[in-house]
């Protein structure tokens, strides 16, 4: 099985310089040029037989670049959407950080009315999991989502623990390949970008 995991291109709140979180932007214009180049190289390198995405604007205009490429349907998800940063959504960045500072927080208990690191972690292994159960082994498919929910999904394919200082990022419309088989797991690409 071949995953390739899509971030979103730019979003306005990326101009705006606001914090986004679970806020729908749209994307820019800059966005969808990215968005569409980066769809048309996956188009034309993979045959894919399922599409995933996040229920949020900016992921949803990005994957609708692929789904008119392979003429295959969006499977809308919220368990793919960003982290929920609760009461910084919208803020601009030195706002929100002021208004509302990072505190040392239990994985289990969250501040500002934000999800909990360990909700979202177990957002993105319960979908893992059910991706690569519910599909062939030969499947290749494309997940449309946000960085913090890919690097979540990084550390769930990896097996890191809650703790890791491992960070992985995703450039707007970057993509990564990763492969199951024989049960091992692979990265092939990471943070690719192929519109610059």
């Amino acid at each position: 099985m071949k995953l390739i995991l899509l971030r979103h291109g730019q979003s306005e709140a990326d101009i705006l310089k606001v914090c986004e979180g679970w806020a729908n932007y749209n994307l820019t214009e800059l966005g969808r040029k990215q968005a569409r180049a980066t769809c048309n190289y996956l188009a034309e390198n993979y045959i894919f037989d399922k599409i995933y995405v996040s229920t949020l604007n900016r992921a949803i205009q990005t994957a609708e670049y692929l789904a008119a490429n392979t003429h295959l349907s969006l499977n809308k998800t919220d368990e793919l959407k960003e982290f929920n940063n609760g009461l910084r959504a919208k803020l601009p960045y030195n706002e929100a950080y002021t208004k509302y500072p990072n505190v040392p927080t239990p994985i289990h208990t969250s501040n500002y009315e934000q999800e909990t690191e360990l909700h979202f972690r177990m957002r993105a292994e319960s979908f893992l999991s059910r991706v690569i159960t519910e599909n062939d082994s030969k499947s290749t498919i494309a997940i449309v989502s946000h960085g913090g929910m890919i690097m979540r999904l990084y550390e769930s394919f990896l097996g890191l623990p809650m703790n890791s200082n491992v960070k992985f990022t995703s450039g707007d419309a970057c993509f990564h390949e990763w492969k199951l088989t024989d049960g091992q797991r692979f990265i092939n690409k990471a943070n690719c970008c192929v519109y610059k």
